[in-house]
């Protein structure tokens, strides 16, 4: 005998996921207003008798024998090998977010046709008609002729046709947010929807060893629209970064857990595609011009990578008695504590000033080691003289004024070595490297130094 299904209603924060008795004008959870939506729900018959199969537990391995690895598939995109660890694994569910227009079908369309030894290719599209798609794969180039596309929205549609496909298969569905149940009374795109089906695809990739990757949308603060949980559903969970006005993009991993999530991949947006950016350095900086005031080079660290970025400062008079501190790429409040620790530490005047601050190439950067160069970069507009020619920075400023050590300084060294600077300003405690490398190493220990750099 089976327990008869239930419909309820349910009141649901459309922006945290939050769940209410009863509507609400704000939502206690998040503090949005009017983002509490109606929702009805029907529970399924549970059946009284429950199978449990044999095998249901099992031991884990003897940790003293060799194992073989879970099963990758390497792709032809060395970037994207980088950011997921060595490549795709079976099973597992990928979230790729990103702003509209930024690239997400096109990077997913170029490695449906990038990705080898796969035996099916499977592109399945909610917002766009198969004839669209085509287009969109005649216009790359993309040359797998072994790629299937389809066109629809229905969850149960898609797992029916799918339901023959298991192991060695890749599985693109563009997008969640416009894929619903008949199942669930909301429209689609709703927290119940995005939820339910979600979880249906990744017991269908777990279930049959599929590659899944889900395409989701972003909502104005640049998170993927939906509950917090749909990122804790999934194996990994990628953003795909980038200034419309430039062509550089970048693909950043949040979560991973079959790998590191410090790695990036930098592309760069062309008419026939997205191009792999083999030396991002060069490419940041290739307009670089070390005889402008306000301008620093900073040597950072994604991952493992070295990475030469350029940052740009701009300090004006202004008459607002609350000046302001405005930052693209980059913390605004970290750039206010750099000011504030300028004017106490240095006795700067800072209080009828605005300060601009931008990562050029639409980069953003959240790693500390980036203070000093963005110190530089105010001292020397603030001043109108350029910083030494050559010169690269890295350190991070604490509030005593002090440069402190960053991590991986060698890899800093060679990055601007190998890109033909000739000096390196950086924490007094950082190591030295061997005598023979051809750049100059300069030591400081307090961002009161910054002054006696600039060029006379």
């Amino acid at each position: 005998m089976n327990r008869m299904g239930k419909r309820t209603t349910q009141y649901i924060c459309q922006s945290c996921g939050a769940m209410f008795s009863k509507w609400m004008g704000q939502c206690d959870v998040c503090k949005d207003w009017n983002c509490v939506v109606e929702e009805l729900t029907e529970s399924k018959p549970l059946a009284d008798n429950i199978s449990i199969p044999d095998n249901f537990f099992e031991t884990i391995p003897d940790t003293g024998k060799s194992q073989p690895d879970a099963t990758r598939h390497e792709t032809e995109m060395k970037e994207i090998n980088r950011v997921l660890g060595g490549g795709f694994v079976d099973g597992s569910v990928i979230l790729l977010g990103g702003n509209p227009g930024i690239g997400k079908s096109t990077l997913l369309m170029q490695l449906l046709s990038a990705i080898k030894g796969i035996e099916h290719y499977i592109y399945i599209s909610a917002e766009e008609s198969t004839k669209q798609v085509s287009m969109r794969a005649q216009r790359l180039k993309v040359t797998n002729d072994d790629l299937r596309i389809a066109s629809s929205s229905n969850i149960h549609q898609i797992l029916t046709a799918l339901s023959e496909i298991k192991h060695n298969s890749i599985v693109v569905i563009d997008s969640i947010q416009t894929i619903s149940s008949d199942l669930i009374q909301s429209p689609p795109g709703s927290i119940s929807q995005v939820r339910f089906c979600t979880q249906e695809l990744v017991n269908f990739a777990k279930n049959n060893d599929v590659i899944v990757v889900i395409v989701g949308h972003v909502t104005k603060d640049g998170a993927i629209a939906g509950p917090k949980t749909l990122e804790h559903m999934v194996d990994c969970v990628l953003y795909f970064e980038g200034d419309k006005a430039y062509d550089y993009r970048i693909l950043r991993c949040e979560k991973n857990r079959y790998g590191s999530t410090d790695e990036i991949g930098v592309f760069a947006m062309t008419t026939e595609g997205l191009r792999e950016v083999a030396n991002p350095s060069s490419a940041f900086l290739s307009e670089y011009d070390d005889n402008v005031s306000g301008v620093a080079v900073f040597s950072g660290i994604e991952g493992t990578r070295p990475i030469l970025s350029e940052i740009q400062a701009l300090v004006s008079n202004t008459s607002n008695p609350a000046p302001r501190r405005s930052a693209i790429g980059f913390d605004p409040y970290r750039l206010s504590m750099l000011v504030a620790v300028l004017s106490n530490r240095c006795k700067l005047n800072f209080s009828n000033k605005d300060v601009y601050l931008n990562i050029a190439g639409g980069l953003k950067i959240t790693e500390p080691a980036i203070d000093l160069a963005v110190v530089a970069a105010i001292v020397s507009s603030a001043f109108h003289r350029p910083l030494p020619q050559g010169a690269v920075f890295f350190g991070e400023v604490s509030l005593s004024g002090e440069i402190r050590q960053s991590h991986l300084s060698y890899s800093r060294i060679k990055e601007a070595q190998k890109l033909g600077f000739s000096q390196v300003i950086c924490s007094y405690k950082t190591e030295d490297f061997d005598k023979n490398e051809k750049i100059r190493l300069r030591k400081i220990k307090s961002i009161r130094e910054i002054l006696g750099i600039l060029n006379k």
